[in-house]
């Protein structure tokens, strides 16, 4: 019997528990699921008769280590800061470890003691990143494997409104972390690759420079730049390629207004305002803004689109804010998590592409657009949480089963890793549609 512990059931962990409940009494498996709110970790198990829910304090060190020690996997589905907490103890109960987040310094250096201990540390094995690796790199070594020349890899992912839910001017609810997403961009600049010239983009000019995707079948997204692309060169082995660019997609005409937020200074997360609980939304922003620029009056009442979405929000108008000693990042999230939250019968979208062109040894120059639409089911097993609890799932069920050799640190660039669970993601509809122009 198989023992899985799973610390965290927020919104990305509905479908990850559901596979992992669903195939627990044929593999032999346990699963206990943890969470800080015991109920929301009973509402998650189900009642399943493989299931044990229990109230889970990650900075509890006893009962953190009693719990690890009792698996023979962990899943870290808490916020990335967090993981490094469990991975310690993980390496020093000699467990195996796997999340759906970014390998940090931390994790990253534990590599070669987990390597020593017989260990694998899986982390970037959901959605982005996750299922953007393992689709980039079957595609990558296809066409290596042919002897194709890689000249420009460009992919795009985006958490989205399917088309029947989307009843708001922002095309946009959120799926995952609002904070996540009302912080995004911030922390450094942007910077990629075009035709072997690097480009970077700061922070304040990151939404007016965007670019437009179609997706057959959907339409067209707008898409702005990833904070850090060049880090993909070498986990893809594509060190020598000439434009490499990985990219956020929106609805049109969220970019110009998210730009519009973020100059009247309501993204800004480095200072709290004291008395905020004693302004209304409109003193705020004339708290923010004393002088408002022509430029920045032209851009927000000289653009209808830019003006509706903002009105809509309520940014305008005489409403209390209620949060004290709150950022403007804070009050804002505040305000977005009413305004764009899921409704019961929503669904939310996921869409990915990737954009390669490839020289072959007769020079000739052809593109391949690979995309990926995912639609949810409801607000509790979303299309986010399918794409990023899916993949991870099916790793923690091969690395179980054996089937999965690699050790240490590891991110779902290997074979062994991306062609079953690639196979088993398109038995279960996720699956990707490849396009040729030569």
């Amino acid at each position: 019997m198989k023992h899985i512990l799973v610390i965290g059931a927020g919104r990305s962990s509905s479908s990850l528990i559901r596979y992992l409940l669903g195939h627990a009494a044929r593999e032999k498996w346990t699963v206990t699921i943890g969470d800080v709110s015991l109920p929301l970790a009973e509402a998650k198990a189900g009642g399943h008769p493989a299931a044990r829910a229990i109230a889970f304090d990650i900075n509890n060190a006893r009962q953190r280590q009693e719990e690890i020690a009792k698996a023979d996997i962990v899943v870290s589905m808490l916020p990335a800061s967090m993981h490094i907490q469990v991975a310690k103890d993980c390496l020093k109960l000699k467990k195996h470890l796997a999340t759906a987040s970014y390998v940090s310094k931390e994790i990253g250096a534990m590599n070669r003691e987990a390597e020593k201990a017989g260990l694998i540390f899986l982390n970037e094995a959901g959605l982005d990143p996750g299922i953007d690796h393992m689709s980039a790199m079957q595609l990558i070594d296809g066409f290596k494997k042919a002897g194709e020349e890689i000249l420009s890899f460009r992919s795009y992912c985006g958490g989205l409104v399917a088309p029947e839910s989307n009843d708001n001017p922002w095309g946009y609810k959120f799926s995952w972390n609002p904070r996540n997403v009302v912080l995004a961009g911030q922390g450094g600049d942007a910077q990629y690759l075009e035709k072997g010239e690097l480009k970077t983009i700061p922070y304040e000019k990151l939404f007016e420079q965007t670019e437009t995707i179609e997706v057959s079948g959907y339409g067209r997204f707008e898409a702005y730049a990833n904070r850090d692309s060049l880090s993909y060169r070498q986990p893809y082995g594509l060190e020598e390629i000439p434009t490499l660019l990985r990219g956020t997609l929106r609805m049109p005409g969220f970019c110009r207004a998210w730009n519009a937020l973020i100059r009247l200074g309501l993204t800004d997360d480095t200072k709290s305002i004291a008395d905020s609980d004693q302004l209304t939304w409109e003193q705020l922003i004339h708290r923010l803004n004393p002088v408002i620029t022509a430029d920045l009056a032209a851009q927000i009442h000289g653009n209808s689109e830019v003006f509706s979405r903002l009105e809509w929000l309520g940014i305008f108008s005489d409403r209390k804010i209620p949060l004290k000693n709150a950022t403007p990042a804070q009050i804002l999230q505040e305000l977005l998590e009413e305004k764009w939250a899921l409704k019961p019968h929503d669904k939310d979208m996921i869409v990915m592409q990737h954009i390669f062109e490839t020289r072959n040894k007769k020079k000739e120059i052809r593109k391949v657009k690979s995309s990926l639409v995912v639609i949810g089911d409801d607000q509790v097993y979303t299309a986010m949480a399918k794409t990023v609890g899916l993949p991870l799932a099916i790793c923690v069920k091969l690395i179980l089963q054996g089937k999965i050799k690699a050790r240490g640190v590891v991110i779902p660039v290997l074979k062994e890793i991306y062609t079953p669970v690639l196979k088993e993601l398109a038995d279960n509809g996720i699956r990707f549609q490849e396009k040729q122009m030569n």
